[in-house]
């Protein structure tokens, strides 16, 4: 069932059931780096995406919708911000070592660009979006497994897309941003479970 028939039950702004709303724990930061989240058009309405967060705690960012039927995919100019370069956040790009990661912090401003979707999804967009497959890959460095308990995952390494932007964004600005931005994601992620029967709320006793 999709966004638009529960909204009588579901937080407008960040979609949860009301009793488990994360809106107080989503911060608002502003930092150097500019997020460009280009998201499949069916994820839109999802009550499990996890991009439309990420678009909520940062200042510097905005959103691209994208589908398989669009006569005219988003132009160059409006996935890179003026004066930056550009990188899109893929499994199969450049390792954000240490070294990278200071030589991106010593250059000009960035435009990290996430695609928001299925694995299946993303990984068009990657191909399928001229503006996106122009771009140099950055590639997050092996972590803990992704704490997504929301929907299947066909490969070990997936993450959410909020966890994959957390993570990118702790590298390249520093861990205190990735630790603020974690407690919103993770509280979603457990108030959804408990929506769904799957997890109890804790007793007195086991808290």
């Amino acid at each position: 069932m999709g966004l638009r028939s529960r909204n009588s039950t579901r937080c407008f702004a960040c979609r949860m059931v009301s009793p488990h709303c994360v809106c107080a724990l989503i911060p608002r930061l502003r930092l150097r780096t500019h997020l460009t989240l280009v998201m499949h058009q069916r994820e839109w309405t999802k009550t499990t995406n996890t991009g439309h967060l990420a678009l909520r705690a940062l200042e510097r960012s905005h959103l691209l919708l994208w589908g398989e039927d669009n006569a005219a995919p988003p132009a160059p100019e409006s996935v890179v911000m003026p004066g930056h370069v550009g990188y899109v956040l893929a499994p199969s790009g450049l390792p954000l070592t240490a070294e990278r990661v200071a030589s991106l912090r010593a250059g000009p401003p960035l435009t990290l660009v996430a695609t928001d979707g299925s694995w299946r999804q993303a990984t068009k967009m990657l191909r399928r979006v001229p503006a996106i497959a122009a771009l140099p890959r950055l590639a997050l460095p092996p972590g803990p497994p992704s704490a997504y308990h929301l929907r299947a995952e066909p490969h070990p390494e997936g993450l959410a897309t909020y966890e994959a932007i957390a993570r990118a964004l702790g590298l390249l600005e520093g861990d205190h941003v990735r630790r603020a931005l974690e407690p919103a994601f993770h509280a979603m992620v457990r108030g959804t479970l408990i929506t769904r029967g799957h997890l109890g709320h804790k007793s007195p006793r086991e808290r």
